[in-house]
């Protein structure tokens, strides 16, 4: 695995990761910095994909490059968490890493499709219409 790199994109509402993983010594940096530089749950949802890795393969010496765009803070660090996710799966080609990863969240390898339902005519809100009093 010399020298190979491949390149996943993950997405999450309008947020898109793009993480680049290549053989290397534990590396994780998401926009040029350190995921150990986020905050504390910022920091578990990178790391829940790498615990899986790390159990089921026994070791990591992946170097992952993550360059998110669009969305929210939430939104990119979700998308990052899938393009991770991903990486390693495509990366190792490991059955048993993908089955493990499912297992724990599916969400972790299948992206979450849902998005915020659009605003009705004449409403100012997506669903329910306001109600009308006679008296």
């Amino acid at each position: 695995m010399d020298g190979q790199k491949l390149i996943v994109a993950g997405k999450r509402k309008t947020a898109i990761a793009k993480a680049s993983i290549m053989a290397g010594n534990g590396k994780i940096k998401i926009n040029n910095i350190p995921y150990e530089n986020l905050n504390n749950f910022q920091k578990l949802l990178i790391k829940e994909p790498v615990e899986i890795a790390t159990r089921t393969l026994g070791n990591f010496n992946f170097d992952i490059s993550v360059s998110v765009a669009g969305g929210g803070n939430e939104s990119q660090i979700e998308a990052a968490r899938l393009a991770i996710a991903k990486a390693l799966v495509g990366f190792t080609k490991s059955a048993e890493l993908k089955k493990a990863m499912i297992e724990y969240d599916r969400n972790m390898l299948v992206a979450d499709v849902r998005r915020k339902e659009p605003y009705k005519p004449g409403d100012s809100k997506a669903r329910s219409k306001r109600q009308k009093s006679y008296r």
